[in-house]
């Protein structure tokens, strides 16, 4: 049977959702492994039913499909065979109750309220239930550059700051030990963030190795770039001033 693309899946499903156009793209690229797979898939953002049904689609039928809404109006879809869980996001004790109910989580899609206590509340409190190979994947970020979702202080960007920090000070030659391991790598597309989990590779011991350990170590001329980084300051300014502006000059 032929595998639909998550645009075809959204096309076929028979009630209303609302997307954009770069995410299905994404979609493929995240959550094609899991096609046909026995997992358990979780959506924060379901009321009017149609992304419920996408998925299904998109996932196949071995998938157990979850959604999550405030509004309690959303349980009729247990009627077509869906697990409704009516809670807050917002609410650290909903997602307790919520995961010890529903136990390990291969993919979790955050497509809820966008505001950025909603989406940092709903990641810390679920990222330990994402089994390992899983991810937790969070849409709309775009709104971390808008007003009206909160304090920018804690916009869910500067979150995802955090967890780039946090992975990069794992390296072994510093001497503070990073002990958040919970995530091993994020991918960043259009507003759309994944956080995604291997448990093993997160807990390896950083620590330099050699295939063969040369004999003689040649002389390391890093350093010596910067004789040519003093000289040229004002060629290399424009790649510069373009590498560190988010709007180009047009």
């Amino acid at each position: 049977m032929k595998k639909l693309t998550a645009l075809e899946a959204f096309n076929a499903s028979p009630h209303p959702s609302y997307k954009h156009t770069t995410y299905f793209d994404v979609y493929d690229e995240l959550f094609g492994p899991y096609q046909d797979k026995n997992i358990t898939f979780v959506e924060v953002g379901v009321l009017n039913g149609g992304s419920l049904f996408m998925w299904r689609e998109f996932f196949g039928p071995n998938a157990r499909i979850i959604g999550i809404d405030l509004n309690p109006g959303a349980k009729k879809w247990e009627e077509e065979g869906f697990e409704i869980h009516i809670g807050n996001q917002s609410d650290p004790n909903f997602w307790k109750q919520f995961t010890s109910e529903v136990g390990p989580i291969d993919v979790f899609l955050d497509d809820g309220g966008h505001m950025y206590t909603q989406q940092v509340v709903s990641s810390e409190s679920v990222l330990d239930s994402i089994s390992n190979g899983g991810m937790l994947v969070v849409e709309d970020t775009h709104t971390s550059y808008m007003e009206g979702f909160g304090d920018k202080n804690m916009s869910f960007m500067r979150y995802v700051q955090i967890w780039i920090d946090k992975i990069n000070t794992r390296f072994g030659s510093f001497d503070k030990h990073q002990s958040d391991r919970r995530v091993w790598s994020v991918e960043i597309f259009e507003s759309i963030v994944a956080f995604k989990i291997n448990k093993i590779a997160s807990e390896l011991k950083s620590a330099p190795v050699w295939n063969v350990e040369p004999a003689q170590m040649e002389k390391d001329f890093r350093h010596e770039d910067q004789v040519f980084i003093n000289e040229h300051e004002d060629e290399l300014t424009s790649t510069l001033k373009r590498a560190f502006s988010v709007y180009q000059d047009t």
